[in-house]
């Protein structure tokens, strides 16, 4: 599956993402020279982790028949850090409906092993960059 960002020149940074039938606009900050009118690559990277988090609980509740109703994950960023080599996220999640202390407990220790988690967390990353014929 190929994924696709293409710039959008009518504004300064814009640049328009496309995966599979969906596209999002992605932008710096005002801060950063952009307009603002989309997240910022590190905010989608936030967001792919407590997205997962978020699905991986309403399949698995699914599954083991948990009374799982409302699901939110928060984040929250500490990149101060960063350069360093340490980029911390915190993730609380908010969950509803009629459940028991250890199916709370069960859904935390699930949480934490949503496929995300683990590829930030205990995966290898390996990237190429090449140029695209001229």
């Amino acid at each position: 599956m190929s994924i696709t960002v293409t710039r959008d020149l009518s504004q300064p940074m814009r640049h328009l993402v496309q995966v599979r039938a969906h596209q999002f606009a992605i932008d710096g900050s005002v801060e950063e020279g952009g307009m603002d009118d989309g997240p910022s690559p590190h905010d989608l990277y936030d967001a792919a982790l407590i997205s997962c988090k978020a699905l991986t609980l309403v399949w698995y509740a699914r599954r083991k028949a948990i009374p799982l109703a409302e699901v939110q994950v928060t984040v929250e960023r500490d990149a101060g850090a960063e350069r360093q080599g340490v980029y911390r996220l915190a993730t609380t999640l908010h969950l509803g409906g009629a459940l028991t202390e250890a199916q709370r407990q069960e859904l935390l220790t699930v949480a934490a092993k949503c496929p995300v988690h683990k590829l930030m967390t205990t995966v290898t990353t390996e990237i190429t960059t090449v140029l695209a014929a001229a």
